[in-house]
């Protein structure tokens, strides 16, 4: 189950967004429940092995499950780990479209800043889909 999960679900953190890290750690989590890539009782990676993982302090994802547990998402079971509970998560389309936007828009700019225009970065994702569908 533990492999099931860390191939649907692989964290990135943004160290650029502004947003602290283990927010974006609850963030990724809450979208992965809403858009079913996460069910209950499924198992969250454990929390030294997902610091390894995004390089930060073990306490940074100790934090994001601790947040997570309070507001009911995981359950934690001392000597077992971090479940999905069978909290609903619901995001609204125009939530998902924020999320969307502040993550293209830091794409953009950043290739950007790397001198790719706007087809050309058009055109890759365009060829990635294509790749993806094969």
């Amino acid at each position: 189950m533990q492999d099931k999960i860390h191939e649907e679900l692989e964290f990135t953190l943004d160290p650029k967004s502004g947003v602290p890290f283990y927010k974006q750690i609850i963030l990724q989590i809450e979208m992965a429940i809403a858009d079913k890539r996460l069910n209950q009782g499924d198992q969250l990676p454990t929390v030294r092995g997902l610091a390894v993982d995004l390089q930060v302090n073990p306490n940074t994802v100790a934090r994001a499950y601790s947040e997570l547990e309070i507001r009911g998402i995981v359950n934690t079971q001392q000597g077992t780990g971090t479940f999905i509970s069978d909290k609903k998560i619901k995001l609204t389309e125009v939530e998902r479209e924020r999320i969307l936007a502040e993550l293209v828009r830091g794409f953009v700019s950043k290739a950007s800043s790397y001198g790719f225009s706007l087809a050309e970065i058009r055109t890759y994702l365009e060829d990635l889909e294509k790749d993806k569908e094969e």
